[in-house]
């Protein structure tokens, strides 16, 4: 498996020799749905085939497809699937992402790779991350609105207390036992009440090492928003200690391991939803000003030409949309054909790769909250 956030943007918008093959599958976590993801792939897979075959004679076409169908016969990896599958592949270049959202059924084989649906989650306006926290261990989750699962642990991270503390249960217990007065004292605490400072102080050091580990392994590197999921009583003392500053004033009032993944995604959701519909209601009402001033269109030739110009400062993509064509380097024409023509990719994908790559933001938008007909709509630097 490859890592997105560390593959994009440089590895994937970095010009890769063609034919540049792009795959892309909703998948399934649980049998028996997920037997028929195989298939599906198979399938996708047959269908570059026959472009490559049709416009790639010249290439050794069984050497590209090797990759992906060592891929279709590995079936410890669909076993172990998400909610999507992104698989590119090329002369010098193959990467297998799964992904936390659906992804459109699509096979494209073109002059670069399709990344528009990796954009959307990269740039992870709905994402977020759970952590799960109790006095005795942690755990993170990751989800949108459409899928949430638990991540895999990481390599070196310890996730309980007692391998962060680096004591037993047993050893904390008998270091803070006390029977009696002792030394200048007068008043005698009972073994129980230093049990307890024991406990809470061993709790609060967990709470500071799970703190620092999470911002370090989950938050920073993909700066998403992180809720807190514990019980109540714990609520308090974790936000004293942390210093995340992904961690959302909204929180959920039980462990995770007391609600269903469903439920638990649901009552996520309902807390990051309003801040989702604020930052996208954001850049909405930026786009009416700049427009407003000369400095925004929706018209897609004018906005080719201001991404080769490396004009763009924000560009609004419609997510779920899709435009055959292709944008000349030099000139920034478009010129419209089939997706089954090789060098054909997506206008809109191509245009968020251009604004990328000089440095603008690229937002992916749901149908219904976007602000133009065209699919797409361009905030100018100048």
């Amino acid at each position: 498996m490859n890592s997105l956030a560390q593959d994009y943007p440089a590895v994937l918008l970095s010009a890769h020799e063609p034919p540049c093959l792009s795959l892309y599958q909703p998948t399934h976590r649980q049998h028996p749905a997920n037997v028929q993801d195989p298939i599906r792939f198979r399938n996708l897979l047959k269908s570059i085939e026959k472009t490559l075959r049709k416009k790639y004679q010249s290439h050794d076409i069984p050497a590209l497809l090797r990759p992906f169908e060592a891929l279709a016969e590995d079936r410890a990896f669909w076993d172990h699937t998400a909610s999507g599958l992104a698989v590119l592949g090329g002369p010098s270049l193959f990467r297998v992402y799964r992904l936390p959202r659906p992804v459109v059924e699509l096979a494209i084989v073109a002059d670069s790779f399709h990344t528009k649906p990796l954009m959307r989650i990269v740039q992870s306006a709905d994402s977020y991350q759970i952590l799960g926290l109790s006095r005795n261990a942690f755990s993170v989750y990751e989800g949108n609105r459409d899928a949430l699962y638990r991540l895999e642990p990481i390599e070196g991270v310890s996730y309980t207390a007692d391998e962060q503390l680096g004591k037993k249960a047993d050893d904390r217990e008998g270091a803070h036992r006390a029977y009696g007065p002792t030394g200048i004292s007068t008043v005698a605490r009972h073994g129980t009440d230093v049990k307890q400072d024991a406990e809470d102080r061993d709790t609060e050091r967990f709470f500071r090492v799970v703190d620092q580990a999470v911002l370090k392994h989950y938050s920073q590197p993909s700066g998403q928003r992180l809720i807190l999921a514990a019980l109540p009583q714990h609520h308090h003392l974790f936000r004293a200690v942390s210093r995340n500053p992904y961690l959302m004033d909204e929180a959920i009032d039980s462990q995770p391991d007391a609600l269903s993944i469903d439920v638990l995604r649901e009552r996520a959701w309902l807390l990051v939803q309003p801040h989702y519909l604020k930052r996208l209601a954001g850049f909405v009402e930026a786009f009416g000003a700049a427009r407003s001033i000369g400095r925004g269109a929706d018209d897609l030739s004018s906005i080719a030409e201001a991404a080769i110009a490396g004009r763009i400062e924000t560009l609004l993509i419609e997510a779920d949309r899709l435009i055959p064509g292709r944008i000349d380097a030099a000139s920034g024409a478009i010129a419209t054909d089939n997706l089954s023509n090789p060098e054909i990719d997506d206008v809109l994908d191509d245009l968020g790769e251009y604004a990328l790559r000089s440095g603008g933001d690229v937002i992916i938008v749901p149908t219904e909250k976007m602000p133009t007909r065209t699919g797409a709509a361009a905030i100018y630097r100048f």
